[in-house]
């Protein structure tokens, strides 16, 4: 029997199916074969109908709603692969759920990020993917390889063949955590950056307290990670109209959309929200739209497979 080459097989979680598709197409390949059904009581049954003993293997799946569900299921497919003798687990998480609580902000606190993290690392994963995680910090959770990507160049190639005048435009951080990552963007489009004053009186509530930077007759684009209640960025988007802001433009990375939130930014003032589809919705109102972020994991994951560059891509 000939020597079996080490191949490298794409499988998706039930969360990520369409993104998984979108990168195994991108990539020529074929998506792995697995089947992911349900015992009687509610129990996680996998089943893997192809080989992948001495195989890289890479699994696509975001830990959104239900956060637990899909979580559960991710580290199952991770035992599942490592039971099965593959030679590299690779967890493709393109939405790291748990990601914001990453320090003990107050006594008793959990820090669930890096309790994610051993449980990714014990059930056998060799590396993570990501994409904008909340923290940055969050990578030192791991005893693994991670590579945080960012989701920057999807928006830049968007913004960039749009008829958007560069002189007229500004970015916005929404919060002062969020200024890294808006200012390679503005950076990226040649504008000013902006930074909005936010304060956090509980979770999911936020408050506007003021602008550093000038946003009058600006086309403002507010840069963020996460869009969740919606709240706080239609919130942003009422104090830069009082602060003289000509039209409101939004691009996050990861659209978790929880309760109305939708409904929020439908009836808000905010001309269109970006977002990628690291967490897929089919039912978007008009002024959501989403930009595909499979080309960019699909070179990162063939870039981490023949031992290549992975921050080139953002240069």
């Amino acid at each position: 029997m000939p020597y079996q080459t080490n191949e490298m097989k794409v499988f998706a979680g039930s969360a990520s199916l369409p993104l998984a598709e979108k990168i195994s197409n991108y990539l020529g390949i074929r998506l792995g074969d697995c089947r992911t059904k349900r015992f009687a009581d509610g129990e996680i049954n996998l089943k893997i109908d192809e080989t992948v003993r001495g195989h890289d293997v890479y699994i696509i799946q975001s830990t959104c709603s239900p956060a637990n569900e899909n979580l559960m299921e991710l580290l199952i497919m991770i035992d599942a692969f490592r039971r099965a003798s593959a030679h590299s687990i690779s967890a493709v998480i393109p939405y790291y759920g748990y990601a914001r609580q990453d320090r003990k902000a107050r006594g008793r606190d959990p820090i669930t990020a890096k309790l994610v993290a051993n449980l990714l690392t014990t059930s056998g994963a060799s590396r993570l993917i990501t994409i904008d995680l909340h923290a940055e910090q969050i990578q030192g959770f791991f005893d693994i390889p991670v590579d945080n990507l960012w989701s920057f160049p999807a928006f830049l190639k968007f913004f960039s063949q749009s008829a958007f005048d560069r002189n007229e435009m500004a970015v916005i951080s929404p919060d002062i955590g969020g200024v890294k990552r808006a200012s390679k963007f503005a950076a990226k489009l040649g504008v000013p950056l902006a930074i909005l004053d936010k304060r956090r009186p509980e979770d999911n509530v936020a408050e506007m307290v003021h602008i550093i930077g000038d946003v009058e007759g600006k086309t403002a684009i507010i840069f963020d990670d996460i869009i969740d209640t919606g709240r706080s960025l239609v919130e942003a988007a009422k104090m830069l109209k009082s602060n003289g802001a000509d039209k409101i433009f939004a691009c996050a990375t990861h659209g978790v959309f929880s309760g109305d939130a939708k409904k929020i930014i439908a009836e808000s003032t905010i001309e269109k929200v970006f977002i990628t589809d690291t967490i897929y919705h089919d039912d978007l109102p008009d002024n959501i739209m989403m930009l595909s972020i499979a080309p960019l994991l699909a070179e990162a994951l063939t870039r981490v497979r023949k031992n290549l560059s992975v921050s080139i891509l953002f240069r």
